[in-house]
């Protein structure tokens, strides 16, 4: 059973998740505080964090930036309905996805599973980088990230993300494409998410190796991943 951490203070939705889940093949372990909640997410790895934002002892927000500064866990963050700037912002400090409240099972069953399918790493094969665009290389099966020679720590959907682009260098990928590849889902122009997740990863390889911009946005159509070399070379 793959491990989740619940980390909620609606005790009977716990309980109902934790039920619910259970019968997917998930072990949920529940906890009532934001404070509790890093403790516990710091103490062992978890297959995925579903992060409440109203929290006692320390607000989502706060737990989410804190754990990000040393865990690449993905996380799923429970958002209230209509707070469009809540979402945002989660997004911004780097959660892999959201759900507005109340939501149905189901729907928060589906966007589990789609974030950790893009957690599962193929089989190594050896030989080197899968993918090597310029100074950056991907290894799908070490779930590694160089550029310039430095590690770039990106969470699962940066990562897939990244290798969509570097599998069509020098394309436009359309974000109708970008979004059913990384999230799993249709794509609607008044969702955020795939916005805030390149712009993520933007920054962090922007910061590397003299911060020239490698993707860059087409309006209107999606993105492209700059080459300024050669093409990628696909092992």
């Amino acid at each position: 059973m793959e491990e989740v951490l619940l980390i909620d203070d609606d005790v009977e939705l716990c309980s109902m998740l934790t039920e619910y889940l259970g019968r997917y093949g998930y072990r949920v372990t529940a906890v009532h505080r934001g404070d509790a909640g890093l403790r516990a997410a710091r103490e062992r790895p978890w297959a995925l964090v579903l992060l409440d934002v109203m929290l006692p002892g320390m607000d989502g927000f706060e737990v989410l930036k804190q754990l990000r500064t040393a865990s690449p866990v993905s996380v799923l963050l429970l958002t209230a309905r209509g707070e469009d700037v809540d979402r945002i912002v989660g997004l911004e400090i780097g959660a892999d996805d959201y759900l507005p409240k109340p939501f149905n099972p189901r729907e928060l069953l589906a966007r589990m599973r789609a974030i950790l399918r893009r957690s599962v790493a193929p089989e190594p094969t050896g030989g080197g980088p899968e993918l090597r665009v310029d100074d950056l290389e991907l290894d799908s099966a070490a779930r590694s990230v160089l550029k310039a020679g430095q590690y770039v720590v990106l969470t699962d959907v940066e990562f897939a993300l990244l290798e969509s682009l570097m599998r069509s260098p020098g394309q436009v990928v359309s974000r109708e494409e970008l979004a059913e590849r990384v999230l799993g889902r249709k794509f609607s122009p008044f969702d955020r998410s795939l916005d805030m997740h390149v712009s993520r990863l933007r920054r962090k390889l922007d910061e590397i190796g003299g911060g020239d911009e490698l993707i860059k946005t087409i309006r209107g159509a999606g993105y492209q991943l700059l080459v300024r070399r050669a093409h990628a070379e696909p092992r």
